[in-house]
């Protein structure tokens, strides 16, 4: 289930998924979630547009109550973001608080620009479903200027560097989600999108 709430690159993450072999079913109806096998969040834009946008469109308690009842999510660029308490870009609006701590925004310094723009290297941490038996050094494309904390309560994904450590994959249970674009990752986006089909996905209807 791809959530269309007014502030994602829905088309991009739609035709990424199909790719990878997914049947995906785009909506704009909260009562969808009910029963999904899953839910891929996008995210493009401010943090509070964002946030006001998916709040508006009535997702927030039935995708929380979802991923409770254990429904698999993914989240995509700011929709990584989104499973935070908050974010620096936004102070005072409320996240989803799926995962405890706040995005911080990127340090300009000498040679690092702010945005992030460009491609990146994934260093894998624990057992992530979406990188296990991924083929390293992996590298994926990133636009963003905040980013998760390495110190944020999270066991396994992977790690890059920009001037600081931070998570560009996480998976925490239930909770999936990637900071950079699979969409324009090349063939690593691709496989972590497969990767979420065949270990995350496809294992509760064995």
């Amino acid at each position: 289930m791809l959530l269309d709430y007014g502030a994602g690159n829905i088309r991009s993450a739609e035709k990424a998924l199909v790719r990878a072999g997914l049947n995906v079913k785009v909506t704009d109806r909260p009562a969808d979630l009910d029963g999904a096998a899953g839910i891929v969040v996008p995210g493009q834009g401010h943090f509070r547009q964002v946030m006001e946008a998916f709040d508006a469109s009535g997702f927030r308690e039935p995708l929380l109550g979802a991923v409770a009842a254990g429904t698999p999510l993914l989240g995509i660029c700011v929709g990584m973001q989104m499973l935070l308490t908050g974010s620096d870009e936004a102070p005072g609006v409320a996240g989803l608080n799926l995962i405890e701590g706040t995005a911080r925004r990127f340090e300009v310094a000498p040679g690092q620009k702010v945005p992030q723009m460009g491609w990146n290297s994934l260093t894998p941490v624990g057992d992530s479903p979406l990188l296990r038996g991924l083929n390293t050094p992996a590298h994926a494309y990133f636009v963003h200027s905040y980013y998760l904390p390495r110190d944020i309560a999270v066991t396994s994904g992977a790690l890059s560097e920009y001037g600081v450590s931070f998570w560009s994959v996480i998976s925490q249970g239930n909770i999936h989600a990637t900071q950079f674009h699979p969409e324009k990752s090349g063939e690593v986006g691709l496989a972590l999108l497969s990767r979420f089909r065949r270990n995350v996905l496809e294992p509760n209807f064995t």
